[in-house]
């Protein structure tokens, strides 16, 4: 009869490797806030540490530096951007129905960690071999909503207009929440989007007014 074999103390490979990777999005969420809080350059790694209440030389485990965990921040708050704008964009239906699930979300990230590094954190920030990447992610944001405006436009939802003036207008009035949103404010996102959502759509005034 063979000998039961010892139980070993290291957990399986496929368990440490989990555990990695929930520490590593420990050390990304913490990071994004002490990000937005303080700024970038103000913050350190022993911060970040001190946050995490861990020593600093553990950071290493699972960051290679403090622009690796900026990159990673920025990019997981674009892609939820992206993959937010895709989904509603997928389930299809009308364009100003698209347009509105689309604010909603845009609105709802912004107001998170990772979408405020997004806004908060500029190019000038990034390390220059990301800043390509970044921003052809956040272009493709902008496509997402030139393309839902100009086919409002085609629908008869939307007036005539310049769809890239319209996204840059749109995208530019969202990104500014994610600089002046505090949690436990005035208003709560959902509230946010439904406000945002009506000044963008129906405007300030009370009746047109023709243009030149």
């Amino acid at each position: 009869m063979p000998k039961k074999q010892p139980d070993s103390p290291w957990a399986p490979a496929t368990e440490r490797e989990l555990q990695r990777k929930l520490k590593r999005e420990a050390v990304l969420a913490t990071a994004a806030q002490l990000f937005n809080e303080r700024g970038f350059h103000a913050t350190s790694l022993d911060d970040i540490a001190a946050r995490l209440n861990v020593s600093k030389p553990t950071l290493y485990y699972y960051v290679k530096n403090k622009d690796e965990i900026l990159i990673e921040c920025v990019r997981n708050g674009l892609q939820m951007m992206t993959e937010g704008i895709e989904e509603t964009r997928s389930a299809g239906g009308k364009a100003i129905d698209q347009l509105i699930a689309c604010i909603r979300i845009y609105t709802r990230i912004v107001t998170l960690d990772f979408g405020m590094c997004v806004i908060r954190i500029s190019d000038d920030e990034m390390p220059a071999d990301s800043r390509a990447e970044l921003r052809r992610l956040k272009s493709g944001i902008d496509l997402a909503f030139r393309r839902i405006v100009t086919e409002g436009i085609a629908e008869g939802s939307l007036r005539p207009c310049d769809p890239k003036m319209a996204a840059f207008a749109i995208a530019g009035a969202l990104g500014w929440i994610g600089r002046w949103y505090e949690s436990g404010g005035d208003y709560n996102p959902e509230q946010i989007a439904t406000q945002y959502t009506e000044l963008l759509l129906g405007g300030l005034l009370r009746s047109p007014v023709a243009g030149p």
